[in-house]
């Protein structure tokens, strides 16, 4: 789809409506409610991600090459779904720093060959802008904020799924993870250098962005709610 279009700039609206509107009324109303709206959004997460797959399906498009669930979109939505039911902190860390990093990117750059209103512009965008949303109502909604060298872990994470996909690559002959190739639409890839030396950019790229968004977090942190006891005991409270 064409990027900044009107559907795409609907989509981009509710992620904006929903972030907001969710961050706020958790942090004024806060209660049992959010339980209940955090396994909603895990349940809705699931259905677009889910969905999206059936819709393969059903046109014939599903195969190997393409379809497995290999992508760190992939990742990311079933770390957001987790994190939402249990909210483990560990969980959270890995759904917020994803989200933030490739997930926003994907919604900012969408690599989507369909149209609205296509089945699959309601699947792509459902459980990628639910994630990002999923993302923030944890952390600055309901404070459960991701520890130190949370970056690093998460880092370590992506590496490890980069290595399956990689791997899934060479038996598939397919691009999962954007490991053989550059993705046909644009994105940041498109300004990086030729392959293979592109994925050495993405890698440290990546790391950058990691370092860059805890050390954004606890500055946020610090300065919205200095030195508060209800924050530090809902954080030292919180599953690990």
């Amino acid at each position: 789809m064409r990027q900044f279009s009107p559907p795409h700039l609907a989509a981009l609206a509710v992620l904006l409506l929903a972030s907001a509107g969710s961050v706020s009324a958790a942090r004024q109303r806060p209660g049992g409610w959010t339980v209940l709206f955090s396994r909603s959004l895990a349940l809705l997460i699931l259905a677009g991600w889910a969905g999206e797959y059936v819709a393969d399906a059903a046109v014939g498009s599903f195969t190997v090459k393409y379809t497995l669930p290999l992508q760190l979109t992939d990742a990311v939505s079933l770390a957001a779904i987790l994190a939402l039911w249990t909210r483990r902190v560990v969980l959270v860390e890995v759904a917020y720093m994803w989200a933030l990093t490739a997930s926003l990117q994907a919604v900012l750059t969408p690599d989507l060959g369909q149209r609205f209103p296509s089945v699959f512009y309601f699947t792509y965008f459902t459980y990628h802008v639910g994630v990002i949303v999923a993302a923030v109502f944890l952390v600055y909604g309901c404070r459960v904020y991701p520890r130190a060298g949370a970056a690093w872990r998460v880092f370590a994470a992506t590496l490890a799924f980069a290595a399956v996909a990689g791997a899934a690559d060479a038996i598939t002959g397919g691009n999962y993870m954007y490991v053989r190739a550059k993705p046909a639409h644009a994105s940041l890839l498109s300004v990086m250098s030729p392959w293979p030396w592109y994925i050495v950019e993405t890698a440290a790229l990546g790391l950058a962005m990691l370092l860059a968004l805890e050390a954004l977090t606890a500055t946020i942190r610090k300065r919205a709610e200095p030195s508060s006891p209800r924050v530090a005991r809902s954080t030292a409270t919180a599953p690990r």
